[in-house]
């Protein structure tokens, strides 16, 4: 898989609770790009439940083969018992871009490593049971410029290279900011360019 391969996302939140041995477990699964979005989300969720006896989290803010992207954390509970699992789970569904949160109301009742683990790691599963996730495509922006007979021309490539119109200008030439699927950029370029004899410029946004 390369850095212009699409992926999948979340397009919403989902929610699962379960009570264990008196404890109970609610589990927060939410899209986040980044690691700024995730950690707000846990920041959102906490500040929900300040009562409640661990927040324990993990995120895969990026791609899900993206190891730079990857947080998670035990919140009290021993090493090891929630965080990990939680973020095993996650990239076990090979999604990204997305947070879970798991809160739990201690009842009285010690669960043991074991349980810990089961616990956490389960309502995470159950959640990712519910999700219809979505596939995101990669885009590179480009800028073109062509004379306003060269529009259909350009415009009936969009279909076949995943491309977009984002914004244009209409002076005396059209100015287009265009959004292309980054698996195919090159292709575009030279299709524009084959359908215009050459006279389009065409040029890739950094």
């Amino acid at each position: 898989m390369t850095a212009n391969s699409p992926y999948f996302v979340l397009e919403q939140a989902y929610e699962y609770t379960e009570e264990i041995k008196k404890s109970r477990f609610i589990t927060y699964l939410t899209p986040t790009k980044g690691r700024q979005a995730a950690e707000q989300f846990v920041r959102e969720i906490k500040a929900q439940h300040p009562d409640a006896r661990h927040h324990c989290w993990a995120f895969v803010a990026g791609r899900p083969s993206d190891g730079q992207q990857y947080g998670f954390s035990d919140d009290g509970e021993p090493s090891g018992t929630a965080g990990k699992p939680i973020l095993n789970c996650l990239l076990g569904s090979d999604v990204g871009e997305m947070t879970a949160v798991v809160v739990r109301y201690y009842g009285g009742i010690k669960l043991g490593t074991g349980g810990l683990v089961r616990a956490y790691a389960g309502g995470v599963q159950q959640v990712l049971k519910l999700i219809e996730p979505v596939e995101c495509l990669i885009y590179e922006e480009l800028h073109l410029t062509c004379d306003y007979a060269q529009i259909a021309a350009i415009e009936s490539l969009f279909s076949v290279y995943n491309g977009k119109l984002n914004h244009a200008e209409y002076g005396a030439q059209v100015v287009m900011q265009l959004d292309v699927d980054a698996r195919h950029i090159q292709a575009f370029i030279t299709a524009v360019r084959n359908k215009t004899n050459g006279q389009v410029n065409v040029k890739v946004v950094d």
